[in-house]
């Protein structure tokens, strides 16, 4: 009996090395190759960025993979009949299933980890290498287009000279509610100040004008302007959105969001009843008010729906290896193919079809309120019904 549960696991985790290993890394240069391009990321920065996006691939390739491996040592077992002899000698199908289901429970674990470690940890190192590059990806663009924009700055050149830009168009606006300030000037030059967060633009010879406001030339002087290098790089993340969030810190996140939505409901009942007293209905009737108000209510209420879901999110991607492989043994074992492809694709289609669909359904749902939060996890009831009838039908049959 071990003897079989040993040979099983060997060649189980054997075929998930090298298949996760292949998968991974094609997955890896794919991702980093993408995102690199996206952001104008220079080659330099591509080794750099490896370690933090390898996490969010492994957390799709590690479930793909055990199937992979589940219905390819399983359906040569079936193919070749050994299924049918172990069931002759009067041993139970689940003895050759149980050992990759116990495998299976373990690599859900570290898979609900690396959920964890890719959006809290590999997402945000990912940002900071394309932030602390934003020099280079500047630099780099302007060679190529002769512009480069960012939220809240326009650079447009004439040629670039190594670290010199010539004959530069600058546009810089600090916020919505002010006019931009523009600079015109012969040459200017990017720095990066990672330690400080910025990235300075140093203009020489030129003019700068705040239309309606300042005008002056700076003929024999430099200007200098910072800009943030998160503006810079245009990177969007926001390590306070849920999907950022670590899993420690959730819990502390639910209890300040359920109390900032008393006490908004609390301010807004005072408000309105201070209204009435005093006699301000004309405030009480205008549906300006009242559609700010629910405005604030709704955002306060999406963002804790948010944070109540990803934990259901997150465990239940994590857990998809389990169901998996709970529907992807019993298959495997009833097709009797010993061409594994076949067997793999067989299994994995109808995953793609059911699971995935009933997944964004369950999570889009309750991240908007319309369903309770455990309903991310509808997608593997439905994987846990269906394995059980195939495995009813394996050891019946």
């Amino acid at each position: 009996m071990y003897t079989l549960t040993r040979h099983i696991l060997i060649e189980l985790i054997k075929i998930f090395v090298i298949a996760l290993v292949a998968l991974t890394s094609m997955f890896v240069v794919v991702g980093v190759v993408k995102q690199a391009m996206a952001e104008g990321l220079p080659l330099s920065g591509i080794p750099r960025l490896i370690p933090y996006v390898l996490p969010d691939m492994l957390r799709f390739t590690v479930p793909a993979t055990l199937l992979l491996a589940t219905t390819t040592v399983l359906a040569r077992m079936s193919g070749a009949n050994e299924i049918v002899a172990i069931k002759a000698l009067g041993i139970s199908p689940m003895t050759v299933i149980t050992p990759i289901l116990v495998v299976a429970f373990f690599l859900s674990l570290v898979t609900v980890w690396l959920n964890d470690l890719a959006v809290s940890w590999g997402r945000v190192g990912a940002q900071r290498v394309i932030i602390e590059a934003a020099e280079e990806i500047a630099y780099n663009t302007l060679r190529t287009q002769r512009f480069f924009s960012a939220p809240g700055f326009t650079i447009g050149v004439k040629r670039v000279e190594g670290r010199r830009l010539v004959h530069v168009t600058l546009s810089i606006q600090t916020n919505a509610n002010s006019p931009a300030a523009h600079i015109t000037a012969d040459e200017a030059e990017l720095r990066a100040d990672p330690a400080n967060n910025v990235l300075k633009i140093i203009a020489r010879n030129g003019k700068f004008e705040i239309p309606g406001t300042v005008d002056f030339q700076f003929p024999h002087d430099e200007i200098e302007r910072e800009m943030p290098l998160r503006d810079a790089t245009k990177t969007d993340g926001d390590a306070s959105k849920p999907s950022w969030m670590p899993l420690r810190d959730i819990p502390i996140e639910i209890a300040k969001s359920e109390q900032s939505i008393r006490d908004l409901d609390q301010e807004l009942a005072a408000v309105n009843a201070f209204a009435m007293l005093s006699g301000d209905f004309g405030a009480l009737a205008n549906p300006e008010v009242w559609q700010g108000q629910e405005g604030q209510r709704a955002d306060l209420q999406t963002h804790h729906h948010q944070l109540r879901t990803e934990p259901h999110r997150r465990w239940s991607s994590g857990f998809s290896c389990l169901f998996f492989v709970w529907i992807g043994a019993p298959m495997a074992i009833r097709l009797r193919r010993g061409d594994f492809l076949t067997s793999f694709f067989l299994c994995f289609m109808p995953i793609l079809i059911v699971y995935y669909p009933a997944m964004i359904y369950g999570v889009g749902g309750s991240k908007h309120g319309s369903i309770p939060p455990w309903s991310v996890w509808g997608c593997n009831a439905l994987l846990l019904l269906w394995g059980a009838y195939l495995l009813r039908k394996v050891i019946r049959y």
